[in-house]
């Protein structure tokens, strides 16, 4: 049997193994390029001093490369059963360095199992990433739980994360990312990398946390603002904001915005002003 650099058996010989096949109702696309993967977790910076939380490992070759970077230790949340058993034979070898939780990362609380400081580093299943990263930048109190977020993507959804005002991928996310993070695109992987390769463009973005928002703002009336406003993007903003506020064009106004101005238009620092404005009414 040919061993990997790390040790364990190639990806592909476990996935054979454990007759693993990529499941597309689960969002599944695995990475079997162990370099691949080391790059990823590189990108997320030193690991050694840091706890890892992991969504949707698979067959492990991420998880592989995470604790081969050094990482301290990796929580990883799993929902499809059959990749238990690869999993374990991870764990096994890093001498439990890795805690595999088997469930829907959408209802499981992973703190309790993480010492700060931590990093989350994800290749996301397609289905809920979006879902997990609104979450992740959304939490109680800030600054999070967490460090950093280095996360891949479908392209079109990073680049969404990082779109500047005017561009046709600019929204809520954006807004959502950039308020709190310092958020860039540092790799992009085409399909042909992933067993069985995706129709798009995979692109890994890392988000560094920022120890206070960029701007003044209220999270709940900051998110419901830009939830509303591009909603119905098209629309000026007199006309999509519409029932906030009884006086809505005057707290327009009173941000530096023109009620005439459609979403796309209005950059971070306006919808923090205008949240702020319709939060005093």
């Amino acid at each position: 049997m040919t061993l990997s650099i790390d040790g364990l058996p190639p990806l592909r010989e476990v996935i054979n193994t454990h007759d693993l096949r990529a499941k597309k109702s689960l969002g599944q696309n695995f990475l079997l390029d162990l370099n691949l993967t080391a790059k990823i977790a590189r990108q997320a910076g030193n690991l050694t001093t840091c706890d890892v939380l992991e969504v949707g490992p698979g067959p492990g070759g991420l998880t592989r490369a995470l604790l081969l970077e050094g990482a301290r230790n990796v929580v990883a949340i799993e929902q499809d059963p059959r990749c238990l058993p690869a999993l374990a034979e991870v764990s096994e070898h890093y001498d439990g360095k890795l805690t595999v939780i088997q469930g829907d990362a959408l209802q499981i609380n992973p703190w309790d199992h993480l010492t700060a400081p931590v990093r989350i580093v994800s290749n996301l299943p397609y289905n809920v990433g979006t879902e997990l990263l609104t979450r992740w930048l959304s939490p109680p109190e800030w600054p999070p739980y967490w460090q950093s977020l280095t996360l891949m993507f479908q392209k079109e959804v990073a680049q969404r994360i990082v779109a500047k005002p005017g561009s046709k991928t600019y929204g809520r996310l954006s807004i959502l990312s950039q308020w709190r993070t310092d958020a860039r695109i540092v790799m992009e992987l085409p399909p042909e990398a992933f067993t069985p390769p995706p129709k798009v463009t995979s692109s890994v973005v890392h988000l560094e946390r920022l120890e206070e928002p960029r701007y003044p703002a209220d999270p709940v009336w900051l998110s419901r603002t830009v939830a509303k406003a591009f909603g119905q993007r098209r629309k000026m903003l007199r006309a999509s904001l519409k029932g906030l506020a009884p006086d809505l064009e005057d707290r327009i106004v009173a941000a530096g915005i023109k009620p005439t101005q459609r979403a796309e238009e209005i950059d971070l620092a306006g919808f923090c002003a205008l949240s702020e404005q319709l939060r005093a009414q």
